[in-house]
C-alpha cells in the first residue's frame, strides 16, 4: 500500500472507531463535560505519529482490554455497577474488532490501575508483562452529574408534583497501546448525555421515575426501582 493509501486507511479506521464509541453511547455531543481523563492514565509523551497504526501489519493484533471506571475528579459521578461495567466490556470486546484490526483476547481487571499526574505508562507495561501481551486496548469511563428541582407533570399535564431532574454527562476515552515500542498508536473518544426525572417521593410508578437520552431522543426508560434510578441513569448515559 502506498503512503496515500495508508493515510486514507488510517482516517477510515479512526472514523470507524469514533462511530463505534458514539454508538456505545447511543448519542454523541460536543462538550467539555466531563473533562478528559485519559491523560492521567496514558502520558501524551508516548503518542506515536499520526499514521503509526496504519504502518504496522494489518493482521488483527491480539490485545487485552482494560476498562477503567474513573471517579478521581471531584465532580465525578459514582462508579457504574459492576454488572454494567462487565456488560460494557463485553460490548467493547465485540465492537472493537469490527472497527479496527484488533482481536481482544481477554478482559483484564483494572483493580490496580490508578490515575497519576501526566499518566503512568509503567502500570500498563507491567500489566502487559504479567499477561504476556504486547498490546492493550484501554478505555477510561467517566461521568459527571447535576441535580436540580423541577415541576413534574402527571398524565396529560392536569396534575403536577415537585421533583428533581438529574443530568448525567458521560465520556468514553480509548487508547491503543503498543507496549513493545512504548507508544500509543491510536486514541478516540465518544460522549453521551441522559436525564433522570423523579418525584420528591416514590409512589407515582405509572409515570416516574423516568430516564431518557439527550438531546433529541425523548423515549422514556423506566428504572426497575425508585432507589436504583440513578444507576439506571448512568447505565443509559453510557
Amino acid at each position: 500500500m502506498n503512503l496515500h493509501g495508508r493515510e486514507v486507511g488510517m482516517r477510515h479506521l479512526l472514523n470507524q472507531l469514533s462511530l463505534m464509541l458514539s454508538a456505545a453511547f447511543l448519542v454523541s455531543c460536543a462538550s467539555a463535560i466531563p473533562p478528559a481523563r485519559i491523560g492521567d492514565y496514558v502520558s501524551s509523551e508516548h503518542q506515536a505519529g499520526e499514521n503509526a497504526f496504519a504502518r504496522i501489519n494489518q493482521r488483527a493484533l491480539q490485545a487485552g482490554l482494560v476498562v477503567v471506571s474513573d471517579t478521581a475528579e471531584p465532580s465525578a459521578a459514582p462508579n457504574l455497577p459492576e454488572e454494567a461495567l462487565a456488560r460494557l466490556g463485553e460490548s467493547l470486546q465485540r465492537d472493537l474488532g469490527r472497527a479496527i484490526p484488533v482481536a481482544i483476547t481477554e478482559m483484564i481487571p483494572a483493580d490496580y490501575i490508578r490515575p497519576q499526574p501526566h499518566g503512568d505508562w509503567a502500570q500498563f507495561a507491567e500489566l502487559g508483562r504479567q499477561r504476556g501481551l504486547e498490546y492493550l486496548a484501554v478505555v477510561v469511563v467517566s461521568s459527571t452529574e447535576q441535580e436540580y428541582p423541577v415541576t413534574l407533570f402527571l398524565g396529560w399535564t392536569t396534575h403536577v408534583q415537585p421533583g428533581f431532574r438529574r443530568d448525567n454527562w458521560s465520556l468514553l476515552e480509548f487508547a491503543f497501546l503498543d507496549l513493545k515500542h512504548n507508544q500509543t498508536l491510536m486514541q478516540a473518544e465518544g460522549r453521551g448525555w441522559a436525564t433522570l426525572d423523579r418525584p420528591s417521593a416514590p409512589g407515582i410508578n405509572q409515570w416516574y421515575p423516568a430516564v431518557y437520552l439527550r438531546p433529541q431522543d425523548q423515549r422514556r426508560i423506566w428504572p426497575p426501582t425508585y432507589e436504583g434510578a440513578p444507576n439506571t441513569l448512568r447505565v443509559v448515559s453510557i
